[in-house]
């Protein structure tokens, strides 16, 4: 049936998005042809927030926002602003050369993508 999911981030510079995510975060990926990159991802999970209207966001998950803050910062990546202390997690954003920004946390909830399918 369902055998995975695809996020599409729209961007004002998609060829710089790509790059990025090609050599910054050095995700696998195919060639879908003309340089469409189609990245692999990590494992993910959903989870459905209420809301007065549809909306969505994408968040990128690591073990420690410390040290990869302090990864990513070495390959030049800008963050969106300081670390924010939730009572989920710790998180910040990522700002991408296209002009968009992704979420970036250290949950302190207990995580799904580990769990059996």
């Amino acid at each position: 049936m369902i055998n995975g999911g695809h996020v599409i981030l729209y961007s004002r510079d998609a060829a710089a998005d790509r790059a990025f995510f090609r050599d910054v975060l050095e995700y696998p990926h195919v060639d879908a042809g003309g340089d469409w990159l189609i990245f692999k991802t990590p494992p993910g999970e959903l989870a459905v927030h209420p809301s007065d209207g549809p909306a969505q966001e994408f968040y990128l998950m690591c073990d420690d926002l410390d040290a990869t803050m302090a990864e990513l910062g070495g390959r030049g990546v800008e963050f969106a602003g300081p670390v924010s202390e939730e009572r989920w997690g710790r998180r910040t954003g990522i700002r991408l050369p296209g002009g968009g920004e992704l979420g970036l946390y250290e949950p302190h909830h207990p995580i799904a993508h580990s769990l059996p399918a």
